[in-house]
């Protein structure tokens, strides 16, 4: 019999993040359980728009909304990562995962309260395995910040025993994980730093008319401007100095509409991107030192990560580097966190969110209602 700890395992993992880009999913490859979890590989991943982005975008921005209309998008939602889920399947030649781990959509963020809207049924009829999701909330029910969630997966995922190791999220708002060599998962340090492509987003609609700058290509051609870079700095800096979890409220909108009509286009963008990249690279300085890795959208804005570079005054890197491509490390570190859920280990570590004790479970769960007979099309002579 083939011993417990060399089985592999099967997970997708789902991510809609607060820029409301779309969502993402993978499908990763994992031999042993719990904290023992090693070999992680990449199978492949896919993305989709939201179909119910207009009603998201008004959610998250506060604005009034109907029941009717809460649960349509969120029914949709579901639907939206059935779809995703089914074809990531049917590309990689899988019929169903172990899990599937699904984030939802944040359209509230201000502990102890956060909603992670989804309806996740869709996904447990069309994959037939077990689904996990809420992943934040009960963190936030035993008085932690929720946030940041994927450091224990970028754990498993990125750790290395000789060489210290910073692994960046460029999402709506940045966070980093800070990974010593050889450390323990105790031994992670990690934080949300400031908001990013909120900024950076809201900056190309107010000055470009676009929904986003690709590679920071308009940013390139503009001046950043002394006098807005420091007052989107400050503003920034201190978020970071803050510690806690980011959401709701900490867009930086204020300093869009103040600057807005006072520079032309491209220099705001580029007085965004020396802005928020100056605020990473002071706020990594506060957490870690180490190789920098990039991830998440914005590590292709080359304007952007030039300017987090000369902050840090070292080159960085991107997570493709280390076998997870950026667009897919949040969906793929969701993958991950759904294997650790389903073998009893909290999720969200203390030392990040602040939490002071235990909780009961990571994440809400759908059960399938009776045994399905293992995948084998991939698994098959790995084991």
């Amino acid at each position: 019999m083939t011993p417990t700890h060399a089985r592999h395992r099967l997970a997708i993992g789902c991510m809609s993040g607060t820029s409301l880009d779309g969502i993402d999913a993978v499908l990763i490859r994992a031999a042993g359980e719990g904290l023992g979890l090693r070999d992680v590989s990449v199978l492949g991943g896919a993305s989709v728009p939201l179909s119910s982005r207009g009603t998201l975008v008004r959610l998250a921005g506060g604005e009034p909304v109907t029941a009717s209309d809460i649960a349509a998008a969120a029914h949709a939602l579901g639907e939206d990562h059935a779809a995703l889920c089914r074809a990531l399947c049917d590309q990689t030649g899988v019929r169903r995962p172990e899990v599937a781990c699904v984030h939802g959509q944040t359209v509230w963020h201000r502990p102890p309260a956060g909603w992670q809207l989804l309806n996740p049924w869709p996904v447990a009829r069309e994959l037939g395995c077990a689904v996990v999701y809420d992943l934040r909330g009960a963190d936030l029910a035993g008085g932690g910040q929720g946030a940041p969630l994927t450091p224990l997966a970028d754990w498993v995922l990125f750790r290395d025993d000789q060489a210290d190791r910073v692994i960046v999220n460029l999402g709506g708002f940045c966070n980093a994980t800070c990974l010593p060599a050889g450390c323990t998962p105790e031994g992670v340090r990690a934080a949300d730093l400031c908001a990013c492509n909120q900024v950076l987003d809201a900056a190309a609609r107010a000055g470009i008319g676009e929904d986003y700058d690709p590679d920071g290509a308009r940013a390139a051609r503009g001046t950043p401007d002394r006098g807005a870079v420091e007052a989107l700095r400050a503003a920034l800096d201190a978020q970071t100095a803050a510690g806690r979890s980011l959401g709701s409220g900490d867009e930086a909108r204020g300093w869009i509409e103040t600057w807005a009509v006072r520079l032309r286009g491209e220099d705001l963008l580029a007085s965004a991107c020396a802005g928020v990249g100056g605020a990473i690279g002071a706020g990594i300085g506060r957490i870690g030192q180490g190789e920098v890795y990039l991830a998440g959208g914005s590590a292709r804005n080359r304007t952007l990560v030039g300017a987090i570079a000369d902050a840090l005054g070292q080159t960085v890197l991107r997570t493709d580097d280390l076998g997870v491509p950026v667009s897919w490390r949040e969906a793929a570190c969701f993958g991950v966190l759904g294997l650790l859920a389903a073998d009893g280990v909290e999720i969200a570590l203390s030392g990040v969110t602040g939490r002071a004790g235990t909780i009961p479970l990571s994440g809400a769960w759908i059960r399938p209602s009776q045994s399905a007979p293992p995948d084998t099309r991939q698994t098959a002579g790995m084991s």
